[in-house]
């Protein structure tokens, strides 16, 4: 009975250690079923997922995949890093990231600035700011910092003029002079593009007037000067969730959306629709 208990009990000891000599560790940093050498990053279309693109050329030669995970609007890239569905997203500038984190309880991060968009005023129905009717329509961005953004470029151009001190935290309620009785319309930022045949004109956010095939150097009335208040406000940035900051992948693709070769390609592919920050 003895023999038989210590043979028992031997061959339990023999298959636990087979059964765990048959799982693999985790590797360090991610998990057993995770690939360490794959980011996942969300993206508006144009220009950051070209870019992104781009960057994916670099990152693939030191044998890091990027997969890029493109979206039409401004909220599902932040709740996928938020939620952890990607690693990182790229489409959006530090005033509007501190908004939606106030709004949304979210844990958002800036961890590098990669580029700046020039707001651009564009003509719809009406060609000229001269030409501006009594009651004439502009369309503008509907979220908080872009429509501040809008207001300035206009008030730049005296279409309208702002109560003193609001600067970049303007809403319509603080246009205090509008000689023309210019009516200001609010709506989706992605839908501006598509509004300018029923509007006088709109200010138009930069990725989505180039996915527009609008250039800011070409067709726009009017953009915002390089060394405005806004180009350092509203610099394009790389985002993560807060804790991520130093993942041994986001600083690469830090370093990729930094290189010489994203450099020349936003420089040769965007005719000063894009400019680069680094």
């Amino acid at each position: 009975m003895k023999k038989f208990l210590a043979l028992t009990l031997s061959l339990v000891f023999c298959l636990a250690l087979l059964a765990g000599c048959g799982q693999k560790a985790p590797a360090e940093g991610g998990s057993a079923a995770g690939d360490t050498k794959t980011i996942k990053v969300a993206a508006t279309p144009a220009p950051h997922a070209d870019i992104l693109n781009v960057a994916k050329e670099v990152l693939a030669e030191e044998g890091i995949t990027l997969e890029v995970v493109e979206f039409n609007d401004y909220i599902q890239p932040n709740m996928a890093t938020e939620s952890g569905e990607v690693m990182a997203n790229y489409f959006q500038h530090v005033a509007y990231l501190e908004s939606f984190n106030a709004d949304n309880n979210t844990h958002l991060k800036n961890v590098a600035a990669i580029h700046y968009e020039p707001y651009g005023l564009y003509p719809g129905k009406t060609a000229t700011i001269a030409e501006l009717a009594s009651g004439a329509k502009i369309a503008v961005s509907n979220d908080p910092s872009n429509e501040a953004r809008a207001l300035n470029l206009l008030e730049a151009q005296g279409i309208i003029k702002l109560a003193e001190g609001v600067g970049l935290k303007a809403t319509k309620l603080d246009i205090v002079e509008n000689p023309k009785n210019i009516e200001i319309v609010e709506m989706e930022a992605a839908q501006l593009p598509s509004a300018l045949s029923s509007v006088d004109m709109a200010v138009i956010n930069g990725n989505y007037a180039i996915g527009a095939g609008l250039s800011v150097k070409n067709d726009a009335i009017a953009a915002e000067d390089a060394t405005s208040e806004a180009a350092e406000l509203y610099a394009n940035i790389l985002v993560v969730k807060e804790g991520n900051e130093n993942d041994a992948n986001v600083q690469a693709l830090i370093k990729a959306l930094k290189s010489d070769k994203v450099r020349d390609y936003i420089n040769a592919t965007y005719d000063g629709s894009v400019v680069p920050l680094f």
